[in-house]
């Protein structure tokens, strides 16, 4: 193994490098968040420094020489996975299984309402103007989630994390999709 590079004072080799001919997160802002995660999860459950939904909605910018953009991801998503465990183990602590359990089950409930309304009608539209998500793309994935919830289907966090859609003139409102696949994700990391 190569001795640990060092860029700023940090060192460089916590992921793989991406591809020459292609950009990766800059190094310097994913080790300088891998660190405040680190304090984050050594600090008391009920600090809330970092929560499970602001790592999943975490961006770095991208640049020659980063880091893997896959191989962070992957780590993200682990990390995810700890803090949301944490902060289930410390909601149930606090106000008891039973009404975590029927929080949860509101949450899934309030999400297949949402996902079995008509095609084309699931979310607001944006204008003619305006970039929006592709309205059959989510509804072909608002279908499976309702499969999902239903019991007739498979779905993991990760396919919800990385579901990607095309941006249209017209199409859904981004901020409305985007709540509800985070909502999603916690129903899922919180029936574990």
């Amino acid at each position: 193994m190569s001795p640990p590079r060092y860029h700023g004072g940090v060192s460089t080799n916590t992921f793989p490098r991406a591809r020459r001919s292609a950009k990766g997160y800059d190094i310097v802002q994913v080790e300088d968040f891998l660190e405040d995660a680190k304090r984050a999860y050594s600090a008391p459950a009920d600090a809330q420094v970092l929560t499970s939904k602001q790592i999943r909605s975490t961006a770095f910018l991208l640049k020659r020489g980063g880091y893997d953009t896959a191989a962070v991801d992957a780590a993200l998503e682990r990390l995810e996975d700890a803090f949301a465990e944490r902060e289930r183990a410390a909601t149930v602590a606090t106000i008891g299984r039973d009404a975590y359990a029927a929080e949860l089950r509101t949450t899934a409930q309030e999400i297949l309402d949402r996902s079995t309304r008509a095609d084309g009608r699931r979310f607001t539209r944006v204008s003619a103007f305006t970039l929006g998500y592709r309205v059959q793309d989510v509804d072909a994935f608002a279908a499976r989630i309702a499969g999902y919830l239903q019991g007739d289907g498979a779905l993991s966090a990760e396919e919800v994390r990385t579901v990607s859609f095309r941006v249209v003139h017209g199409g859904y409102r981004e901020a409305q999709v985007d709540a509800l696949l985070d909502a999603l994700v916690e129903v899922i990391l919180g029936v574990r």
